[in-house]
């Protein structure tokens, strides 16, 4: 992609988020958009720091305004941080890193039950919506016993009992993980696979054969949990 086609993509979806209203994407903005892109930010990572951004300011505000490009910076690289560690792309195999978003991430995470919660309602909205089909009821009925197994527990869940329903979560992830690629049809699935590639070419050369192989996968995976709405499911560590 172009920059200045990815630059049109920004300011396309911007303009949507802000109800119509006309927010280009010149002089400065072009500059910092230039930047991301510079950076190897996928447009769809951009897209998804700008939702947040948008919806945080409509959360707060009564009277909406206009949001520019730049007050979603802090919100894209935080976005992209994540992205980053979840495909597995070292920070030293980027241009920059947010500070904002190392901030963001040091910060201490969900209980062990309300990030289940999440999971679940993640997993109801997409069954309600028609994403997934009842194949995926025996994995929410999974998970939902963890959580009822979570929210027992006077206290919290801890030690070795923690440390296995940890495990479990990891299993059940995979296994939704599967069930989703199956679940899709062929052509989609080899779609996700040529998108995946395209997010993490630009970072081949910086990474050996094994972790390009690692970081195109993960890339696949998010690809996939995107399309579908399907959470992850693994419990990050503290």
């Amino acid at each position: 992609m172009q920059t200045s086609d990815y630059c049109r993509d920004v300011e396309a979806h911007l303009c949507r988020k802000n109800d119509g209203h006309l927010i280009r994407i010149v002089g400065p903005s072009f500059d910092l958009v230039s930047a991301w892109e510079a950076q190897g930010i996928p447009l769809k990572v951009v897209l998804s720091g700008i939702d947040r951004c948008v919806e945080r300011y409509h959360r707060t505000r009564l009277r909406r305004r206009p949001i520019k490009i730049e007050f979603c910076e802090a919100d894209v690289l935080d976005a992209f941080d994540a992205w980053r560690r979840a495909v597995g792309i070292r920070a030293e195999e980027t241009v920059a890193q947010s500070s904002a978003s190392t901030e963001e991430s040091s910060r201490r995470g969900p209980s062990l039950t309300t990030h289940l919660e999440r999971v679940l309602r993640r997993l109801s909205e997409a069954r309600a919506q028609g994403r997934i089909g009842s194949t995926f009821d025996p994995v929410i009925d999974a998970i939902a016993q963890e959580h009822d197994v979570a929210r027992a527990a006077a206290g919290g869940v801890r030690g070795e009992t923690r440390r296995a329903l940890v495990a479990r979560l990891v299993a059940i992830d995979g296994e939704l993980l599967q069930m989703g690629q199956a679940a899709m049809e062929e052509s989609e699935r080899s779609a996700l696979e040529r998108e995946a590639e395209g997010q993490i070419t630009q970072f081949q050369d910086r990474m050996s054969p094994q972790a390009f192989a690692r970081a195109r996968e993960a890339a696949f995976s998010r690809l996939v949990r995107e399309r579908l709405g399907l959470p992850t499911v693994v419990f990050p560590p503290s």
